[in-house]
């Protein structure tokens, strides 16, 4: 399975993340997409008022699938090799749970002025669009669909 990690590509910490898994995970299970990037955003139907609830990971086998805030993190961790029982032990311990997705919303809420914002958007090596699966892709918007660009044949 293949999953797209939708980032705040602004922020220090976000980036410093996405950076890490993309350094141990080198594209093989990720791809990355900054929720700066409106046109690809709405080719999987993400609004900007689901990127204000924070990072995303979306199922790129299955696109109706996905995680969010807390949830995303948490299924990112289970994902990687050796650490589902870590994310299994998190999400069974009485009151862990809720506070770490209290802790979240804290951090999402206050991110810029905890840890900075960036100059410019961070741009991911790993983007989703490589890593669209052909039965996926059908239930998809084009990008001509999105953006509003007519497609032409070449033909003058």
């Amino acid at each position: 399975m293949h999953y797209l990690v939708i980032y705040d590509g602004n922020c220090n910490l976000c980036v410093t993340l996405v950076q890490s898994l993309e350094a141990f995970d080198q594209g093989h299970l990720f791809a990355y997409v900054p929720m700066q990037d409106e046109i690809t955003l709405r080719t999987f139907g993400v609004t900007e008022q689901d990127c204000t609830l924070g990072m995303m990971l979306i199922n790129l086998e299955s696109p109706q699938q996905h995680w969010q805030g807390s949830d995303a993190a948490e299924e990112i961790g289970r994902l990687l090799p050796g650490a589902a029982p870590l994310v299994a032990a998190y999400r069974a311990m009485p009151g862990l749970k809720w506070a770490g997705d209290r802790i979240y919303a804290y951090i999402r809420d206050y991110r810029y002025q905890l840890f900075g914002r960036r100059a410019m958007t961070y741009q991911s090596c790993h983007s989703g669009c490589e890593l669209l699966p052909t039965s996926s892709s059908q239930n998809l918007k084009t990008h001509e669909q999105v953006s509003g660009a007519v497609p032409t044949s070449g033909k003058t």
